[in-house]
């Protein structure tokens, strides 16, 4: 990996309506994993047993420090921070799929 990659924290809404957070260098491919449509056993043990998820969140950071930074600070808000912050980001109702 070079040093101009750029790092993604994601949220994730699960099946259960909870939300799952996590960062990657490839939000698509994470996605997959977590929906079992990767490699085998490649998403998070969280996701596994609440799928379909479905990207409600994400912010692109510079390298993978500030990434594992920023998924700890939004890890430490509540359910509904967090929901707070997916409104203002997206303009969508919790519960709701977004468009893409």
């Amino acid at each position: 990996m070079t040093e101009s990659t750029h790092w993604f924290v994601y949220m994730l809404r699960c099946a259960d309506n909870s939300l799952y957070t996590g960062i990657t260098t490839d939000v698509l491919r994470r996605i997959a994993e977590h929906n079992g449509l990767g490699a085998k056993g490649a998403g998070a043990k969280y996701t596994r047993m609440r799928q379909p998820v479905e990207l409600v969140y994400q912010e692109c950071l510079a390298n993978r420090s500030q990434a594992g930074k920023r998924e700890f600070a939004l890890k430490r808000l509540t359910k509904a921070q967090k929901e707070q912050l997916v409104r203002q980001a997206t303009g969508s109702v919790p519960g709701m799929q977004l468009d893409g």
